[in-house]
Parts: C-alpha cells; structure tokens; sequence
C-alpha cells in the first residue's frame, strides 16, 4: 500500500469518526453519568463491535448481508430496536441520574457498559457494507492483502477511540453544568430525541443506499 493511498485513507476515516452518531452519543451521556473512565469502557465495547464488523466485511459477510433483504431487515430492526430503547429511557430518566455520588458510581457495572457499548457499536448493518465498499478502494490487490486490512483496521479504531475519548473527556468537563435540575432534563430529552432519530434513520435505511 502507497504511502500516499494510506494518507487519503485517514482523511475519510478523520471525518467519518468525528462526526457524532449512536456511538459519540452514547460516549457524552455516560460520561455525564458516570465520567469519563466509565464512557471509555462503553467505547471500548462499541470499537470492538465495529473491528468484528470489520472482520466480518473481510470474510464476506458484507456481501452476503447486501444480497440477503430477510438477513438485512433482521438485523436492521434488531439495532432500531435497541436504539429506540436507549431512546426512551433517555426521555423518562429523572434530572437527578445525572448526579450520581460517586459512592453509588458502581450502580451500572463495568460488565453493563462494556456491553452497552457493544451492542450500540453493532447496531448498524450498514456498516458491513460500508466497510465492503471502503476498504476495497484502499487496497492493492496485487499486495499481501491481510496486511493491509490490518494497517486500515487499525487506523481506523485508532481515531475512531481517540474521538470516543475526546468526546468522553469533554463531556465530563461540562458534568457540572448539565447537573442542573433544567439542564439536565434538557440533556436527557435532546439524548433521547437524537437516540430515537438514529433508530428511525436506521429503520429506513435499504441495503442497495449509499
């Protein structure tokens, strides 16, 4: 792979991890909740979900998932449906969840994040074939390709952990001032709007879209 191939490559990946989705989503609202080591885990779990849909668009499941709709929708309804979970909780939770002690910073385990994040991170079936469409366009067929899709895989959870983590830190900076009573309902509320959004975006998504 040229050097200048791997250089276009991070551009896309730049924009494509910067910019908010379920996953940055889910990064502020538990950083707000439970701070930012506690969101990091939740993003770990979620860029391991997106590396195995990786692995998965390698081994050519992306192309057996575009040309199966019964396959598609399963999955496409599965994630809308947690999406819109995450949603409605958002909308009922009380002003006060997000001012928890620290005492009580357990409430929500370790184990309960990492697979909140992980569940969020899978959610989207498109992914398996946005990442049969990017990947190919990056790769020299007439190179080793399992080194390359290693050099682009690991590039792409790099920044795709570095935002989650930058998002986390932040949001756990501005901790303070979403804890008012008013604030904090607004979080809540504009956290499940965009949640429930997601879900429906996801919902009517088709597999031969962009």
């Amino acid at each position: 792979m040229a050097l200048s191939t791997w250089l276009l490559f991070v551009a896309a990946v730049l924009v494509l991890t910067i910019t908010p989705g379920p996953s940055v989503l889910m990064c502020i609202s538990t950083s707000v909740q439970y701070g930012p080591r506690r969101a990091l885990v939740a993003s770990v779990g979620s860029t391991i979900a997106i590396a195995c849909i990786m692995l998965l668009s390698m081994l050519g499941l992306g192309t057996v998932l575009a040309a199966s709709e019964t396959l598609f929708s399963a999955l496409k309804w599965l994630g809308a449906g947690y999406l819109a979970y995450l949603g409605i909780t958002s909308l009922l939770a009380k002003a006060s969840n997000l001012s928890v002690p620290k005492s009580n910073a357990s409430e929500l385990s370790t184990r309960s994040l990492f697979t909140r994040g992980l569940f969020v991170g899978a959610s989207n079936p498109k992914a398996l074939l946005f990442f049969g469409a990017l990947f190919p366009q990056f790769i020299d067929p007439s190179a080793p390709q399992l080194i390359q899709f290693i050099v682009l895989g690991t590039t792409f959870i790099f920044f795709e952990l570095f935002w989650l983590s930058v998002y986390a830190i932040t949001a756990a900076r501005a901790r303070t001032w979403l804890q008012k009573p008013r604030r904090a309902t607004l979080f809540n509320r504009i956290t499940g709007v965009v949640f429930l959004a997601a879900a429906g975006l996801l919902a009517t998504t088709r597999r031969n879209a962009a």
